[in-house]
């Protein structure tokens, strides 16, 4: 087992540190693991002391919670990271941006992705199933689309049902009609806590970039790195 990890994350705002934090108590939760949460408050461009991070922690796990361009920074000189890194995992490896800006230097990198077309729609659905939408995006777009652009579509087929249920475009009248629905679309499920509004039904998948194509990790998987 992997048991050094370093967490580069992004010294501003907060969602990065709270995105590093869950990882702290993942790790802590699922085996013994030595976890440097290192932020990142020069700008990721600068490679060298970036790198220089990376030569002093030496871990055999890197994970990088940036903006898109920031990851993509650090992404372009693999080739140059410490020999110990054995597993590499970015919050924007999810994207297709990765593989079509990396090629080859993207191949074993893991993520997080919300969505994935390979991932079957559940029969009973609000709206269309996913070949409909992947088939229409391509047409449209000519290209293949990712978590992004499906959250978006679904957002609308979400909101389009808690007009139905509401009758009326009242905020709170929304609000209540989101917080007592159960819905699935091509995305998944859609279940929000009725007191904070978090998001309870959604499941995310783990993905690895492999030959310019991301494999899904069936959920087994998930806690063996």
């Amino acid at each position: 087992m992997l048991g050094r990890i370093c967490v580069l994350y992004s010294g501003r705002g907060t969602f990065s540190w709270h995105v590093s934090r869950g990882l702290l108590e993942s790790a802590i939760g699922v085996g013994r693991h030595s976890v440097h949460l290192v932020p990142v408050n020069v700008s990721w461009d600068d490679h060298e002391t970036v790198l220089g991070v990376l030569s002093g922690v030496a871990p055999e796990i890197v994970v990088l919670v940036g903006n898109l361009q920031d990851e993509l920074s650090i992404m372009r000189v693999r080739g140059r990271w410490p020999a110990a890194v054995r597993a590499v995992a970015a919050v924007a490896a999810g994207v297709n941006v990765i593989s079509t800006e990396l090629g080859p230097i993207a191949d074993g990198f893991l993520g997080p992705s919300q969505w994935e077309p390979a991932i079957p729609s559940d029969p009973n659905i609000l709206g269309p199933n996913t070949d409909w939408f992947s088939d229409n995006f391509e047409r449209k777009f000519h290209q293949r689309p990712d978590y992004v652009a499906a959250g978006s579509f679904a957002a609308g087929l979400v909101l389009t049902e808690c007009i139905r249920l509401a009758a009326t475009l009242d905020d709170e009248a929304l609000r209540d009609a989101a917080s007592d629905s159960d819905l699935n679309t091509f995305y998944g499920r859609f279940r929000i806590d009725p007191g904070t509004g978090l998001q309870t039904g959604h499941r995310v998948q783990l993905i690895r970039w492999e030959g310019g194509h991301k494999a899904v990790l069936p959920a087994t998987t998930q806690h063996q790195v």
